[in-house]
């Protein structure tokens, strides 16, 4: 009966998990003009909502004339980046008619960690520190504060600890909406998507000549002499208005050369050492510069050009549509000025989130103007348009996997390395079980210390614990139609996912229950000390314990369905799940969350592993999951149960039949058994053979 019912309630959860297919999409964005006249009262007005995209204007009025202040947006009807519980943030986002935040709020969310956990303060901080920034600045989350600086320049804003995914995702609803909003209302540049574009490759790094940097046409040279410019002026008002082009129509009006120095050959071929540390330690990840080189009567900037800004004169576009770029303002010494004329220099800067695509035509404007009169002169300007096109070489074609998450699994290669190690360990250990298990002694410490690293590095430090949360976002995006991108933003935890993918075929779930999970090695080690104290153990009896196994079934069907019917209570449910006091906040929580922790773990104490066993719906998830195991791998004699039940007794999870054989859906892989098989102090039938073959001597009559 008890296995009829076990099998039923795995049906129910398997078919909530396949039902998806027939899911509905959510809706969207839930303000209304009525909200947000209460959000920004008068002196602002907010206009109807646009009929082509989903935003409000917002407007001021300034004496007779009404002033666009900007526009209203939510961050769901552009970017719906799905977060940890699969549901994206939606946040409102007042972006001002230049592309500077208003401000930024949270209308909902179902982060984890700020539901109950942090709290929702350090949330509201977090999104408060956009207000005053721009789209045109690089904003960039850091776990030090930093000065911000002004427009145009790279902004740090603090990241909330214990969050550090959950704040990345947010920040990329913000950014990617803003700039959607920015790029149909504002007019900046719509060329590509910046997480779509061609990326310069860091491999390519070589030392050229100033003749091979132009053969490669990684140098452009562009001139104009003084009857080149006269003659694109003829026909206008502005003909004949420059004496000295006339008088020398052959000589210079302006020689240049552009380089992209973003681009590790062209640094490292023109600039000199020293110059290019200071080059590279102006960009973020995905920045571009363009050095431009010039001689002659005309220059790309004007005498009353400011340093640290976008040059008066020549303009960068893309695919018809202008991209900012911004004087870098840095004191740059060539490697080699043999091979180029001399003159005066500038590098400016294209931040990553102008879409700028490398493998594109980076389309420049000259603009020359002439002045017609004396008193209020009149202005006639012509363009002097020239292409630069990077060699494909130098750059990776644009693919699917330029995301905004790449930069944080580079941010944390040390810590995936280790965990790369650690899983690689623990699998050659299950492989040569034979060797590991022969010294009951050293099986012992290899698990201890295995089981002290799970918890401290895997658990604490890297933040990796897996949890029902995961399945339940996924669910929940797939329902609602979003991509699993957000998953990406926790290198970690995918890391150790892919190590649980690749285990259960072979050895079950018992690997991450058994080995890897930070809470389950925190309950072990608990009960471990319950055992050393001599506390009084709790060995319920097998039909009970049968019985209360089945219910990590019922709270993982509850919780599935409860993505579908009720979504709103999924949040709350989750919290059956201690990880997230134990183990991502280091029981830094309220007192109730603390309280329900703390006292499974004391149950632990007395009753081994109580919450893996009874109540983990994570657990049942890879229980079910584990069926696909192929293998009995561990060793099992014919007389394992037929008579000898060493091992059934001596197993603290209670996970071996009367007949032997091991309930792998139940088994944690602690291996005892393993031990007990190959001692021949402890297995019952090795001691028998080990007795036979004593010869006891005969006394001689």
């Amino acid at each position: 009966m008890l296995t009829a019912l076990s099998h039923r309630l795995r049906a129910v959860a398997a078919a909530l998990l396949l039902w998806l297919s027939v899911s509905p999409l959510a809706g969207a964005g839930v303000m209304t003009r009525e909200l947000l006249e209460r959000q920004f009262p008068a002196p602002l007005t907010v206009g109807e909502k646009d009929k082509d995209i989903p935003v409000w204007p917002v407007f001021r009025q300034n004496a007779t004339a009404t002033e666009l202040v900007g526009y209203l947006f939510e961050s769901i009807d552009f970017a719906a980046v799905p977060g940890f519980s699969g549901v994206p943030v939606n946040l409102l986002v007042a972006l001002d008619a230049r592309g500077g935040f208003l401000d930024v709020q949270v209308i909902s969310h179902h982060e984890p960690v700020f539901l109950e956990g942090l709290g929702e303060a350090p949330l509201k901080r977090f999104v408060s520190q956009y207000r005053g920034l721009s789209l045109k600045q690089n904003i960039a989350i850091d776990s030090a504060p930093r000065a911000n600086a002004g427009e145009g320049s790279n902004v740090h804003i603090d990241g909330v600890a214990k969050a550090t995914a959950s704040v990345r995702i947010i920040n990329q609803s913000v950014l990617s909406a803003a700039l959607k909003v920015a790029r149909k209302k504002l007019g900046f540049s719509g060329t590509r998507d910046p997480d779509q574009v061609a990326r310069i490759r860091a491999d390519v790094d070589e030392l050229l000549s100033m003749s091979a940097l132009r053969e490669r046409a990684l140098l452009k040279p562009v001139r104009y002499s003084n009857g080149e410019v006269e003659k694109v002026f003829r026909d206008t008002p502005g003909e004949g208005l420059d004496s000295e082009a006339l008088a020398r129509p052959d000589d210079t009006f302006i020689d240049m050369q552009v380089a992209m120095v973003s681009v590790p050959s062209i640094a490292h071929s023109l600039l000199d050492d020293a110059s290019r540390k200071r080059l590279e330690g102006r960009l973020e990840e995905g920045d571009h510069a363009l050095l431009v080189r010039w001689t002659g009567r005309y220059s790309p900037v004007s005498d009353n050009f400011i340093p640290g800004t976008v040059p008066d004169r020549l303009v960068l576009s893309q695919g018809g549509l202008p991209i900012e770029m911004r004087d870098l303002n840095l004191d740059l010494r060539l490697r080699d000025a043999n091979g180029m004329s001399p003159g005066q220099m500038k590098v400016f800067r294209v931040i990553s989130q102008a879409g700028l695509d490398p493998s594109q035509p980076l389309d420049l404007s000259l603009r020359v103007t002439r002045l017609k009169g004396m008193i209020y002169p009149e202005r006639i300007g012509q363009e002097f348009r020239f292409a630069y096109l990077l060699p494909e070489r130098y750059y990776h074609a644009p693919a699917s996997d330029n995301k905004t998450w790449l930069p944080v699994w580079k941010q944390r290669w040390v810590d995936l390395t280790i965990i790369v190690a650690g899983l690689a360990l623990l699998f050659a250990g299950l492989a040569a079980q034979k060797w590991l298990t022969i010294d009951a002694r050293r099986f012992y410490r290899f698990r201890i210390v295995y089981l002290t690293y799970t918890l401290f590095f895997i658990g604490w430090h890297a933040q990796a614990q897996l949890s029902i949360v995961n399945i339940t976002g996924v669910i929940q995006a797939v329902k609602e139609g979003r991509s699993l991108e957000f998953m990406l933003y926790d290198p970690a935890s995918i890391v150790l996912w892919c190590g649980v993918l690749i285990a259960l075929p072979i050895w079950g779930r018992g690997t991450f229950c058994g080995w890897l999970c930070p809470f389950g090695a925190l309950q072990e080690l608990t009960g471990k000390l319950g055992q050393r104290l001599r506390l009084p153990q709790l060995r319920l009896k097998p039909a009970a314990d049968a019985r209360l196994k089945l219910l990590k079934y019922g709270v993982l069907a509850a919780l599935l369905a409860s993505v579908f019917i009720v979504p709103a209570a999924t949040d709350r449910l989750v919290e059956v799940e201690p990880f997230k006091t134990a183990i991502t906040l280091n029981f830094v929580r309220s007192w109730p969350f603390v309280l329900y922790a703390a006292g499974l773990l004391a149950a632990s104490a007395f009753c081994y592993k109580f919450f893996c066993r009874y109540l983990c719906p994570f657990g049942a998830g890879l229980a079910m999951m584990g069926s696909l195991r192929r293998f009995a791998w561990l060793p099992r004699r014919s007389a394992c149960g037929t008579p000898c039940q060493t091992c059934r007794h001596r197993c603290d999870y209670e996970a071996i039949r009367p007949s032997g054989t091991v309930r792998y859906d139940e088994c944690f892989q602690c291996m005892d058994c393993v031990v007990i098989y190959r001692s021949d102090d402890k297995c019952a039938p090795l001691m028998l053979e080990k007795k036979r073959r004593v010869v006891v001597p005969i006394k001689p009559a």
